[in-house]
């Protein structure tokens, strides 16, 4: 891989210079990687209870002080305006734009909110020879709306959003184990199995990232997904909101093992 052996601050600066655009699913295995959600400073409060309440589909790992584009803690002094790969603007709950920067975006009275992603326990997925679908196949993770609804706060409201990755059936409890040892980002499954009792008609069509394959033998497993937010600034329509795209995330300077119980 181009990449392999690069530390998570070598990544920012291939991403900052735009080098790099792609899913980081797999990228600087062992470091957590984060979602992202800036709002303006009137949204931050709702927001910030939002997360605390559901803390499974948004475990907070960093808030920054407003207008401020820099981290001081999960990868201090990274550039929350140009280190993601590609990121999303919502104005009034409508999907505008993507952008690999949006310095040109920025306002004095941001506020950005840094949850835990999921593709941080993957090597430790890996390292127990758990498959992860997706990096095999080079695709971005399958993302699915659910009928699970998350608990509002202020304006904030909507279902959760799950991530999959098909597990052997004799491997799930393990796949449980591992990741319910790290609930900063996202920890245990919220469901196994049929993905219709969680509201998802086809998992050949997921909302976000790509369809991977299921093989025989297999059963979908599904964890809490920090594209949640995105699934609430859709239904609660603030005014301006930038995000992660699906799938690309923030690598952080933070190791996994730190994250754990």
């Amino acid at each position: 891989m181009k990449y392999e052996g690069f530390t998570p601050a070598q990544m920012r600066e291939e991403i900052r210079s735009g080098r790099f655009t792609d899913q980081t699913s797999g990228s600087c295995p062992g470091y957590a990687q984060a979602n992202l959600v800036v709002l303006p400073k009137e949204y931050a409060y709702d927001f910030l209870l939002f997360a605390q309440r559901n803390p499974k589909a948004c475990p907070l790992l960093e808030v920054t002080d407003t207008g401020s584009r820099f981290l001081k803690t999960i990868a201090p002094g990274a550039d929350i305006a140009k280190d993601i790969p590609k990121y999303r603007l919502y104005e009034n709950g409508v999907l505008t734009g993507e952008y690999t920067d949006v310095s040109a975006l920025w306002r004095d009275d941001l506020v950005s909110f840094l949850i835990g992603c999921s593709f941080s326990f993957e090597a430790d997925l890996l390292a127990a020879d758990v498959p992860v679908r997706q990096i095999e196949e080079g695709k971005n993770m399958p993302m699915y709306d659910t009928n699970i609804p998350c608990e509002p706060a202020g304006v904030f409201h909507g279902n959760m959003v799950v991530s999959m990755r098909p597990i052997p059936y004799e491997l799930v409890s393990k796949a449980v184990q591992i990741t319910a040892s790290m609930p900063r980002v996202h920890g245990a499954p919220v469901h196994i199995g049929d993905p219709e009792a969680i509201g998802i008609r086809d998992l050949s069509r997921p909302d976000y990232g790509e369809a991977v394959t299921i093989k025989e033998g297999e059963v979908p497993v599904f964890w809490p997904c920090g594209v949640t937010p995105q699934n609430a600034l859709m239904r609660s329509k603030p005014s301006f909101a930038i995000t992660h795209a699906p799938g690309h995330m923030l690598i952080s300077d933070v190791k996994n093992v730190n994250l754990k119980y």
